[in-house]
């Protein structure tokens, strides 16, 4: 158990992710400069090599020159070799005063013959592909604690007086090689330095060009004023940028969408909730004074608690349809098919109370119909329907509700279709029906039943009507017809509801 006494651990800070332009600057000149420092490697081995190859033509052309010197007596075994070789013989192959050169001259048995006799001795296999003409092998050894270079040459020696073979080494110390190797080595480093320079600045350059405009955009976006949201225009931006400023513009495009739909409600609600609460506050104001008996000032305050409670859980309806439409239009993927058919049955069986109540002659008559919406909005829909046609019917009418399916199997639909006895709509107020709070009877209702429905069927892709029925030329009841997709065929079946 922590000591509660000790202070408390700071919280772990978050890595910070790397910046577009540090991404591109290593990822670019990271590759460069493995690549230049691989190149220089590479450069400084073959020009090793190149220096050996040349330096070993003259320890070659050294070892002829002592070849020229030396004479022999006898022949084969019996051969006796003789070398009068003066060092000035090697002078000439000395470059400069740093090297030194050596040799010995001996038989194939060893025997000494001229020359450094502490000059080791070769034991050396000449190579099957000699790189000259010649029985020569080059190979590095150490003398007097120096590192020299080594020339071995077999020259077979003829005269008059005999024929015999010679072993024939030189050796020269390193000190010119290694400066050489040095000096190209350097002079490599410093233009490959200029190389990597050269590219990082060019890189910086590109680098910084082609950020410019995520710079220019994050900063037009920081000095934008608050509630500021304009679609961006960028129209000098790169091809590369044009998607992410689109996906940006749909995005702001739903957030001013949200904001306008979420000012309206609240606009809405202020203003129709005022109404029910002033007229709440009188009726409780005249039963305090005693204006009305209380009984009726009960009944009244009953009947606009009602009204009240009524318009705001349709008011919370309509919020919800709108929230459910901006859920499906940013996950375009259609929710579990919800039966249509049974819903509808459930709505009847639930206002049953109020269809004997106005002692209404109710028929339906329904079959299969799986729509891809939420149960919830099916639900909502077929109660304000319902509702909206028991309310405005005369007592002892009429209503049939009947879903059926309509259409090709391409364009197949789930028809809802309710037809009463009511009084039908007004052709003025037929063009308006579907706004929020566009009542027939501001007294009976709030307005937003209708629209709830029209929310519904636009967000299911639907349609639905209001027709007057009419018989002999005169109205005689109200048709509403609702028209919604249905469910691809897929081989699925909605899964019963439990009872």
């Amino acid at each position: 158990m922590r000591d509660p006494g000790l202070p408390l651990p700071a919280p772990a800070r978050a890595r910070q992710p790397w910046s577009l332009r540090r991404q591109l600057l290593t990822g670019i000149l990271v590759p460069v400069i493995l690549f230049i420092g691989f190149n220089t490697w590479s450069l400084y081995h073959q020009t090793l090599a190149a220096l050996n190859t040349a330096y070993d033509r003259t320890l070659l052309a050294s070892a002829k020159s002592i070849s020229e010197q030396l004479d022999v007596t006898g022949y084969d075994e019996s051969a006796q070799l003789h070398a009068i070789v003066p060092y000035s013989a090697l002078e000439i192959f000395e470059a400069d005063n740093q090297s030194r050169m050596f040799y010995r001259v001996s038989t194939l048995d060893g025997e000494m013959v001229s020359g450094f006799g502490e000059l080791p001795m070769w034991h050396g296999v000449i190579p099957q592909r000699p790189p000259y003409a010649a029985l020569v092998d080059f190979y590095d050894a150490q003398f007097r604690g120096r590192p020299v270079r080594m020339a071995v040459l077999l020259q077979p020696v003829a005269s008059a007086k005999g024929r015999g073979m010679a072993v024939i080494q030189v050796a020269e110390t390193l000190e010119l090689r290694e400066t050489l190797a040095l000096q190209i080595l350097r002079t490599t480093l410093a233009r490959q330095a200029l190389l990597v320079a050269a590219v990082a600045l060019i890189v910086i350059f590109v680098v910084q060009r082609a950020t410019q405009p995520v710079r220019q955009l994050s900063s037009d976006l920081r000095s934008r004023p608050r509630g500021d949201l304009s679609p961006l225009s960028a129209p000098a931006a790169p091809r590369e940028l044009q998607p992410l400023l689109e996906a940006i513009n749909q995005l702001m495009l739903r957030l001013r969408q949200l904001l306008s739909d979420q000012k309206r409600f609240v606009r809405d609600a202020s203003h129709q909730l005022r109404t029910p609460l002033a007229v709440l506050k009188a009726q409780l104001q005249s039963a305090q004074r005693g204006d009305v008996p209380a009984e009726q000032a009960f009944e009244e305050i009953g009947a606009t608690v009602d009204r009240a409670t009524r318009l705001a859980n349709q008011m919370l309806a309509l919020a919800k349809v709108e929230q459910l439409r901006q859920e499906d239009s940013a996950e375009p993927a259609s929710p579990a098919p919800s039966l249509l058919d049974e819903v509808v049955r459930d709505v009847a069986i639930e206002l049953s109370p109020l269809i004997a109540e106005q002692d209404i002659d109710f028929s339906i008559d329904t079959e299969p119909c799986p729509v891809p919406a939420h149960e919830w909005m099916l639900r909502e829909l077929t109660r304000n329907l319902l509702h909206n046609a028991i309310r405005h019917m005369p007592a002892a009418g009429s209503l049939h509700i009947s879903v059926h399916q309509a259409g090709s199997q391409a364009g197949s639909q789930a028809v809802l279709s309710l037809r009463d006895s009511g009084p039908g709509i007004d052709s003025d107020l037929a063009q308006r029906l579907f706004q929020p709070f566009s009542a027939g009877n501001a007294r009976s209702g709030s307005g937003l039943g209708l629209a709830i429905c029209h929310e519904i069927v636009q967000t299911l892709g639907g349609a639905i009507e209001l027709r007057n029925i009419y018989r002999q030329g005169l109205v005689c009841g109200l048709h509403a017809h609702v028209a919604i997709p249905l469910q691809p065929a897929t081989g699925k079946h909605p899964a019963p509801r439990a009872q």
